[in-house]
């Protein structure tokens, strides 16, 4: 039974790291537990109504990063178990006998994990002893990956949300209405602009798969609600007299296409087209109706 529970503790144990590790550290952000919990929040704002989306995603990173918490807290406790109490010292004053054995494992799990070191608690035995510093060493890289984790969605979120609120700043002064009035250069540059800020929002969707999950309630800095404009420009940019804003029109049609299907692939949006696909993703994120696609 001790070999059992230490072979699941450590099964547990590697559980979480290894979701940890294809969350923020593959190249494919797809964590199965993070997208998991992800997506199940996702479906339950959706059919609130989206009306504590704009909490939908912050939370999720949350829920996340206390099931990362979870799994390492109970797993080490399992590995720990085996050896309570006769593998720890008591400092005085304190009966063993008052405590459950498991309640006690996960007391110095959760101690260990977060580097308080207490002292009320020591390993004796040398197997225990050389665990627990392995344990604290999990715990810093933990907080560390958590920090980190922040310090990657926010700016991908940034340049996703300054990309929409250009977009509808063209779609407002009639941008595309206007490109073959004006000088050829300044309309290809704007073109080059808005093909580089997709890709890049692409990019960044494919490495941080949870920003997909952050829904903005101002459709004015929302991808979902602007992304449509991109494609108007694209047509209109394609059915222009000079070839080389039809020649950026079709790369900005390419980049579109290409951020729609693999939004259809990892996130299951229907659809064939871009059009369609885009219009989905609008509409996943309450900023389109039914009948508007």
């Amino acid at each position: 039974m001790d070999i059992f529970l230490t072979i699941l503790g450590i099964v547990v144990v590697a559980v979480g790291l290894n979701d940890i590790f294809h969350t923020l550290l593959h190249p494919s952000g797809t964590g199965r537990l993070s997208q998991w919990i992800a997506g199940g929040i996702w479906r339950i704002s959706k059919k609130s109504g989206h009306r504590l989306g704009h909490i939908a995603g912050p939370a999720s990173l949350l829920v996340v990063i206390a099931a990362w918490t979870l799994l390492q807290a109970l797993g080490w406790a399992l590995i720990y178990y085996p050896h309570i109490p006769a593998g720890v010292s008591y400092s005085p004053g304190i009966d063993p006998d008052r405590y459950n054995n498991f309640a006690e494992a996960l007391y110095i799990s959760l101690v260990t994990l977060a580097t308080l070191g207490y002292g009320d608690v020591v390993p004796v035995t040398a197997w225990v002893r050389l665990l627990s510093p392995v344990q604290a060493l999990t715990g810093f890289a933990l907080l560390t990956a958590a920090l980190s984790w922040f310090n990657q969605i926010y700016p991908a979120l940034g340049r996703r949300r300054t990309l929409a609120g250009r977009l509808n700043l063209l779609q407002d002064n009639a941008y595309a209405e206007n490109l073959d009035h004006m000088e050829v250069s300044t309309g290809s540059r704007v073109l080059e602009d808005i093909t580089g800020s997709i890709v890049q929002a692409r990019v960044d969707i494919t490495q941080n798969t949870e920003t997909y999950y952050f829904r903005e309630t101002d459709a004015r800095i929302s991808l979902a609600a602007s992304l449509p404009y991109a494609l108007t420009l694209s047509a209109k940019a394609q059915d222009s007299p000079n070839e080389e804003l039809r020649l950026n029109g079709r790369i900005l049609q390419t980049a579109l296409e290409d951020f729609a299907q693999h939004m259809k692939k990892q996130f299951s949006l229907q659809g064939e087209s871009a059009e369609e696909i885009v219009n989905f993703f609008a509409i996943d994120h309450g900023h389109a109706s039914e009948q508007d696609n």
